[in-house]
């Protein structure tokens, strides 16, 4: 009966061809029947994101940190910001929250990234730049390589958050998920991106930290925030405007080729981040090719395999359409 749903389930045609959704392998499922829940949506629009919300939001309470990717000056393909605007007004005591770049762009200072906010029209509410006074050390529990990562210091004034996440290719990453978000988002500008990336500045990017390095680096600094917030954390990727480029690219970005796929959301990190690689690797490969070339190109899939071995979520899931 579970290999006849997990057929019945793992295809459906998006814009005319085939792509197969599962991403759970039978062989794989009969060894570990345990699968995390992954909701999914094709409709790319604040009702979207709201229903796919829905099903993630038991846990989230208190004061609630939106954590988006604000992007540099007239990014073209950062999230709608109607559709930010929904999530953040249906959920109550909340606000986005970012921090400052390491690299000296438009988002490296405070006053200047202020400045982008309101050039991206992220200004509809408060965003909250975390490391604006400064950052906080807080444990990585089981690293093996930190002890701690330096964070916002404004993070600490949140009981949840809600990583909300721009799904699509990286100069470094590889790839940015929700684990990429909040690896480097929550890391402060001055001590925690620096961190991460093992940048002896930063403006020579040749030489910071690079491959699977890099990956496992950014595994244990997500680490650290997830354990923060425990079971009041949860993750959205939307898979829209996928450039092999992040928003940090600006208006440099290289034009998406592929196709926009919808929004997915999941309580459990590892779990959301392979389901939209899974999706993305089953486009045609007119559409692939850019993308699988920037992720592999980075060893950006080490990224899922180090999550799983930091027991960071379940690899297995079942994709449920909401």
């Amino acid at each position: 009966m579970e290999r006849r749903t997990f057929l019945k389930q793992s295809a459906v045609a998006l814009g005319g061809a085939a792509i197969e959704l599962g991403g759970v392998r039978a062989a794989d499922a009969a060894k570990n029947p345990v699968k995390s829940q992954v909701f999914f949506t094709r409709d790319i629009s604040g009702e979207g994101m709201l229903r796919v919300y829905s099903r993630i939001n038991g846990q989230i309470s208190g004061k609630v940190a939106i954590k988006l990717h604000s992007g540099e000056p007239h990014g073209p393909n950062i999230l709608p910001r109607d559709m930010v605007q929904a999530l953040q007004q249906h959920i109550p005591n909340s606000c986005l929250v970012e921090t400052n770049t390491l690299y000296k762009g438009k988002r490296y200072t405070t006053a200047d990234h202020r400045e982008t906010i309101k050039i991206n029209g992220w200004d509809f509410c408060p965003l909250d730049i975390m490391d604006e006074d400064g950052a906080v050390m807080i444990p990585v529990k089981g690293g093996k390589h930190f002890t701690e990562m330096s964070v916002g210091k404004h993070m600490l004034r949140y009981d949840s958050m809600v990583v909300l996440t721009h799904f699509k290719g990286h100069a470094m990453g590889g790839y940015g998920g929700s684990m990429k978000n909040i690896a480097i988002g929550c890391a402060d500008g001055l001590i925690g991106k620096k961190m991460v990336h093992a940048a002896p500045d930063n403006e020579n990017y040749a030489a910071w930290l690079q491959g699977e390095p890099f990956m496992q680096n950014m595994v244990e600094s997500a680490k650290a925030t997830v354990d923060h917030f425990g079971k009041q954390i949860v993750y959205i990727n939307v898979l829209r405007n996928m450039s092999v480029d992040c928003d940090c690219a600006g208006v440099s970005a290289a034009p998406p080729k592929a196709r926009d796929l919808g929004i997915l959301a999941s309580t459990d990190l590892l779990a959301v981040d392979q389901a939209s690689i899974d999706m993305v690797y089953r486009l045609p490969e007119a559409e692939l090719h850019d993308l699988k070339e920037r992720i592999e190109s980075r060893q950006g899939l080490r990224q899922l395999s180090y999550m799983k071995e930091m027991k960071m979520g379940n690899d297995q899931y079942e994709l449920i359409t909401a």
